[in-house]
Formats: structure tokens, sequence, C-alpha cells
């Protein structure tokens, strides 16, 4: 017998949108927060809040009001210190309260990774002040790559190719941070084959691997992503060594998106989102269960069956490259006459540089043809002010 549950999305962005679709379709109410009004998620939602989620206070009112059976962040930027009490109090946090704390920034998780459990990661260090930056960029060596603690969609990351890039480096990742002043981390730049990520799934009946997704990101955001991306099998198995280890780790049940760099047989893990990853859209259309299913299933406490890969796919997002408060979505028709293609259009209300606003995704009998189906539905893509 299933009983009807509750669910509290905190994060209601595209991903969230399909996260709520999945749940209601197995009958649970959905309540989605988010920090601006009519966020994708909310707008298929039952019930949605727009609330700081960064602030403990606002977020316990929010789920005090609720009492939600799961909460399920779609985001960092939340106050997980605040999800820990909740936690503790008999709230129940997907996948955990402690694997929301660890992801939320770049320090938790970097430092669980390469120190405690000895996974192998690019070189890094720490800095609060741009004279720390400065020592720690040397240190590593040039080139290397700068991330804000915390951010979301590749927002702030930059590599810093010399010593005349610092300036302009760190001033990128003060932007591009969701705290203002914040804590960078500096890594050593990997010259890798590839990178892609693993989406992996804890369920009640164990631990199971998707097919690798493989993916082009610039200024840390995916521009391209298809599946299955080509591995070897010594690579394959690497990859779902260290995504057990580290998912195993963070505990719980739900889908994790685990990125990780190819080179040669060598499998560095990057880092880990425990929740859908943006490069996982495209299994909307090529698995038997997309990775929004699989969670939802996972987190509900169902068992998952064997995940197939049904076709070779690929996703190109598009996004908008000016603020503008009302946009049109040209050549939608255009885009939708590509062979064996579809779009899907997130609703955003207003656009931002930069922000994915739509995506096209592909079929084809080989990732290839996907790769160029999707790029043709892009390019007949454009946003204008309506």
């Amino acid at each position: 017998m299933f009983k009807p549950k509750k669910v509290l999305l905190l994060g209601s962005g595209e991903l969230g949108k399909e996260v709520i679709i999945e749940a209601q379709r197995l009958g649970v109410e959905t309540v989605a927060v988010d920090r601006y009004e009519h966020a994708p998620a909310m707008q298929v939602a039952h019930k949605s809040y727009v609330v700081d989620m960064l602030d403990p206070l606002a977020l316990r009112a929010v789920v005090e009001q609720e009492m939600p059976d799961l909460i399920v962040p779609e985001i960092e930027a939340i106050a997980t210190v605040e999800l820990i009490k909740l936690e503790e109090e008999g709230f129940h946090v997907i996948p955990t309260a402690r694997a929301a704390k660890l992801t939320m920034d770049r320090e938790g998780i970097r430092r669980l990774a390469a120190e405690e459990l000895g996974l192998p990661t690019a070189n890094y260090k720490f800095a609060d002040t741009y004279e720390e930056f400065v020592a720690g960029a040397h240190e590593i060596g040039f080139p290397c790559v700068v991330k804000p603690l915390m951010s979301s969609s590749g927002k702030g990351q930059s590599v810093c190719r010399t010593s005349d890039d610092l300036n302009q480096c760190w001033q990128i990742a003060m932007e591009g941070g969701r705290v203002q002043n914040g804590r960078v981390i500096i890594e050593e730049f990997i010259t890798f084959d590839s990178e892609i990520t693993l989406l992996t799934v804890r369920a009640v009946n164990g631990t199971m691997f998707c097919s690798p997704i493989g993916h082009i990101q610039k200024e840390g955001d995916y521009i391209e992503s298809w599946q299955p991306h080509d591995m070897t099998e010594q690579q394959i198995i690497e990859a779902q060594k260290v995504a057990k280890a580290i998912t195993d780790e963070l505990g719980g049940f739900g889908l994790f998106g685990v990125e990780l760099f190819l080179s040669g047989d060598k499998v560095y893990f990057s880092e880990v989102s425990p929740r859908p990853h943006d490069t996982g859209l495209v299994t909307l259309v090529t698995q038997n269960l997309s990775e929004f299913a699989l969670h939802m299933r996972a987190i509900l406490g169902f068992p998952i069956p064997e995940i197939t890969l049904v076709t070779p796919g690929a996703s190109r997002p598009l996004k908008a490259t000016e603020e503008l408060e009302n946009y049109t979505i040209e050549g939608v028709d255009q885009a939708l006459a590509v062979s064996n293609t579809q779009v899907r259009i997130f609703g955003k209300p207003v656009t931002k540089v930069g922000r994915r606003i739509a995506v096209t995704l592909s079929i084809a009998e080989s990732v290839e043809e996907a790769r160029v189906n999707a790029k043709r539905a892009l390019d007949c893509l454009s946003v204008s002010d309506s």
C-alpha cells in the first residue's frame, strides 16, 4: 500500500519542474519554494512560496506550516544548518541534511572526497582574501581554475592562465558567488580527455548507475551533453568505484550527479550534486526512466528496476544573451521540425545573461547524429524582446 506523501521542493528551476511532474504522476502532493515568483516548478506544483531560502527563520516557517513528509533540496543556496536542525527534529531531508550541507559549498565535498575518502582529485587550495588567493595560485601553478565555493550553473568560474589574470579571476569569483566576498577554491588545471556526469541512484534495492553522460562546459556551465559517452571498460569500472564511494558516504536515497574527469584510464572526482543534474536533461529522451523519475522513485522508497538506455541522444540548452522583462522564443516551429527532436521551454519569468530558458533534445541511431540534430534545433531558436 502506498500512502500519498507531501514533498516540499527547495528551489524551483527547470530541474525541479521535472521532479514535481514525476511526483504528481505518483500521486504526491507538491509544494514549490524559490526566491522569485513564477519559477518553473511553481507553475506545476499544487502550492508555492517565495522566500529567501538562505534565511533560516523563513525556511523553518515554510516547513512548519506545510509539515512535509519529504524536504527535497533542488539547489545549493539553502540554510543547510537549519536543515540539519529540522532533520534532528524528525523531518526527512533528501538525501540527508548532512549531504545537503557538504555539497552546498565546494570545500566540504572536496575535503571529504580527497582527504577522508582518498579519491583522486585535482590539487587545490582555498582562499578568503586576495592575498591568500595570489599565494595559493602561485603554489598550485598556472594555469589554474578559480571558483567561488558556492555558486550555480558555473557562475564565477574562470581559468587563470598567468599571473596577469589574477585580479580579473578574483573579481569574477567575487561577482559570481552566491555569497558576497566569499571564499574561493583554486584548482590544478587537469588536462583531461573528456568530462562526464555519472548519474548514480541510491535506492532501497541498492546502488545503480546510468550510462555515462558526456558534456562540454563553458565558463563552468554546460553547453552540450550526450548519452552514452564512449568509455573503456576500465574507465567505467573506476568511474563507478568513485561514484559509489562518494554517494555511499553521503548516504540516503535519491539520484546523485557525480562529475568526473577522464584522463587516459585515470578518473578524477570533480563535484557531486545530491539531486538531478542539468547535463542529465538528456535522459528525458534516452532512458526508460529519466533522472527525474529515478530520483522520485528512489526518495519515495520504491525499488528501481534495471536502468535501460533506449537510444543515444543529445541536449543543447538555449541561453539568454541579455536581461529582458518580457521575451519571446523565436523559431520553435523550425526546431521542432528537426528529425526526432523535442524542445522543452522552461517558462522562466524573465531572462538574465547566460540563463537557461529552454533545451533541445534529440535522439538518433548514434550519438554523433543526435548531437548534430540537437545543434541544428538550437540554431533555429533565438530570444527577442516582446
